[in-house]
C-alpha cells in the first residue's frame, strides 16, 4: 500500500512547482522587456526580474528549512501562462494593442503566483515553519504590489493607447 500523503509533502511539492515556475518566468522577463513597447513597461519587466531572482533566493532559503534540496517540478500551469505571453508578442507585435496584451500576459502569471504563494504561506503557518513564514509572505506581498503596478500602467497608459489605435 502506498504512503499515506500529507500536508508536508503537499506543501514540498508546491514549493517545487513554484520553483520552477520562477525560473522560468526569470527566462521570459527579459524577453517580455524586449517586446515591450513602452519605457514604463520595459522598466517594470525589469524591475520584477531583479525581484523575481531574490524570490527564487528565499525558495531555495524555505527548502533549506524543510531541510529539502531545492529542486523544480514542471508546471504545466505557468508554461501554458508563459506561452500565451509569447503569442501574444507574435500576434500583437508592432501594434498599438502590444503593451496592453504584455500587461495582461504578465498579470496571469501574477496572479498564479498570488494563488501559489498565499497557499504556500498558509500551509507554512499550519505546519509551523515560522521562518518560512515570513519569507513566503515577502513574496507575496511583492507579487501583490508587481500587480497594482501593472494594473496602473495599464489604465495610465497602454489600455487607452490601445484603444485610440482602433
Amino acid at each position: 500500500m502506498a504512503k499515506e500523503k500529507t500536508l508536508d509533502d503537499l506543501f514540498y511539492d508546491t514549493l517545487k512547482d513554484i520553483y520552477y515556475a520562477e525560473r522560468q518566468i526569470l527566462k521570459a522577463l527579459p524577453k517580455m522587456a524586449r517586446g515591450a513597447q513602452s519605457a514604463e513597461l520595459k522598466a517594470a519587466f525589469e524591475k520584477h526580474k531583479e525581484q523575481t531572482q531574490g524570490q527564487i533566493e528565499r525558495l531555495q532559503k524555505v527548502f533549506e528549512i524543510i531541510g529539502k534540496r531545492a529542486q523544480g517540478k514542471t508546471c504545466e500551469a505557468i508554461e501554458g501562462i508563459l506561452a500565451e505571453g509569447e503569442e501574444v508578442m507574435e500576434e500583437f507585435k508592432g501594434t498599438a494593442a502590444l503593451d496592453a496584451g504584455l500587461i495582461s500576459a504578465a498579470q496571469a502569471v501574477e496572479h498564479y503566483e498570488i494563488s501559489r504563494y498565499g497557499t504556500l504561506k498558509t500551509w507554512a503557518q499550519t505546519l509551523g515553519h515560522k521562518e518560512a513564514v515570513k519569507l513566503l509572505d515577502a513574496t507575496l506581498q511583492e507579487e501583490g504590489q508587481t500587480d497594482e503596478d501593472l494594473t496602473r500602467l495599464a489604465v495610465a497608459t497602454s489600455n487607452k493607447r490601445a484603444a485610440k489605435a482602433a
